[in-house]
């Protein structure tokens, strides 16, 4: 129960932290640890990956860190629940210390966080590693003054009715009446009035441009939010599904694909970028480029060209792009997390990603039953065949036709018609017998083939 004096927070399987609609990270500090000072029986979480972000204080352990071990789970602090931040006092003490950040949250009567509690508690942030703590000061206060977590609701203007009205003798028209008595243009009056109007006229103009900018803004914003709910769900429904009807599984499949491609296009709310994550930007990118391949990889058939997967996650990063370097850099570190995805590289020198729950032996198992069967016997099969009933891309097919002919499975035969791979019976012939032929085998197979072809 002691341990529970923090929300909980969810993260992906990446290690990566699941937002809030709208929230948006803003800093990440690494080792860092987090102390209750108003009690000290509290367990303190030591060594872990501190995030800033529009709503939150998330603390998420280090799995390579043994200090963070005791408390495992990620935990946070909601911003709404701070009510002051004190300045760091700097001493001559303070130099060979760790930097620390304090500030004082509200807390129910038994000492957890929550919004607008009872009592009031101080906690501190002690920076253990090479970090900033005066920048992160800085945006944890604008943060926090910007509270963003409070739901913006964009005000409707209503225009108000007025009655019509007719210009006197001595005035000018308006252009919000009904009804405008206009007075000529006469001498230089006249032309400063006509200007006056115009001014007035775009000025008119440009403020209803502006208020149609916002509600685009805005609208884009919720439909951001929106994507994000159903990109969710879609993951979890693919975890779970059900058996049910064959068209049914096929229109569902269908909506799904489609909901996937405009998901895609929509991109990523809070993209990690190198003014954000610091020195931790290649792991924090290698994380959620392990939570956004999901989608693509399933779709894919679990396998995808690193090219590919470079053109989508640039597409839904929007402005924030990456270098080809920086994608290879967050693949290569994928080993070190525990990520259901992979990087790998054929012999050809293609590299792909592809789920670790693809395995090569089954692919190599059902290529073998492709190429024994009565006509691929005879004529072989291509890339396009072995394609279709992989249920990958032609280019990815070629490269496990390949692997397969370097294991022996396959023999290769090109021609002006391109690559056509067949079953490798020569592992079947005796050297010493070579007429010899066995009443069993691949040998036995093909030559029944090749009898009934005739």
């Amino acid at each position: 129960m002691a341990g529970n004096w923090l929300l909980p927070a969810e993260t992906t399987s990446s290690g990566r932290p699941v937002l809030q609609p709208g929230e948006v990270e803003s800093s990440l500090q690494p080792t860092v640890d987090l102390v209750n000072e108003e009690n000290p029986n509290l367990p303190v979480f030591k060594s872990g990956l501190l995030i800033l972000t529009t709503y939150r204080l998330l603390w998420l352990p280090n799995p390579e860190s043994t200090a963070s071990a005791p408390t495992s789970k990620a935990v946070a602090v909601p911003l709404a629940a701070i009510t002051h931040i004190f300045q760091s006092k700097k001493s001559i003490k303070g130099i060979f210390a760790s930097p620390r950040v304090r500030f004082q949250v509200s807390v129910t009567p038994d000492g957890r966080v929550q919004e607008r509690g009872s009592k009031s508690a101080v906690i501190t942030l002690v920076f253990r590693g090479k970090s900033d703590p005066d920048s992160f000061v800085g945006k944890l206060y604008e943060a926090w003054r910007g509270r963003a977590w409070v739901g913006a609701v964009s005000a409707s203007s209503q225009g108000e009715s007025r009655p019509v009205m007719l210009g006197d003798g001595g005035g000018s028209s308006s252009s919000d009446t009904g009804f405008a008595l206009k007075m000529p243009v006469v001498g230089v009056s006249g032309i400063l009035r006509k200007e006056q109007e115009m001014w007035e006229s775009t000025d008119k103009s440009l403020q209803d441009a502006f208020q149609d900018l916002n509600a685009l803004m805005t609208k884009a914003k919720d439909m951001v939010i929106l994507a994000e709910k159903m990109r969710q769900k879609l993951l979890s429904s693919s975890s779970s599904s059900s058996t049910q009807t064959n068209a049914t599984n096929d229109e569902e499949m269908s909506s799904k694909e489609e909901m996937q491609e405009w998901l895609l296009s929509v991109g990523i709310i809070s993209p990690v970028t190198k003014e954000s994550a610091g020195a931790l930007y290649h792991q924090q990118l290698s994380r959620q480029l392990a939570d956004f391949v999901k989608i693509p990889l399933e779709k894919a058939g679990g396998i995808m060209n690193l090219i590919d997967i470079y053109c989508l996650f640039n597409r839904a990063r929007g402005t924030e792009l990456i270098s080809p370097d920086d994608l290879l850099r967050a693949c290569s570190l994928w080993e070190k997390f525990n990520v259901p995805v992979m990087l790998k590289k054929f012999e050809s020198g293609v590299m792909v990603i592809q789920n670790k729950s693809h395995s090569d032996e089954e692919v190599f198992s059902r290529i073998r039953t492709l190429v024994q069967k009565p006509d691929a016997l005879q004529t072989g099969i291509s890339a396009t065949d072995a394609a279709r009933m992989l249920g990958i891309a032609p280019a990815m097919a070629k490269e496990h036709l390949l692997a397969a002919e370097s294991k022996g499975f396959l023999c290769r035969d090109v021609s002006p018609d391109g690559f056509r791979f067949y079953i490798n019976i020569f592992q079947d012939i005796d050297p010493n017998d070579l007429y010899l032929v066995k009443e069993y085998g691949i040998y036995d197979a093909w030559n029944r083939a090749a009898i009934a072809s005739r």
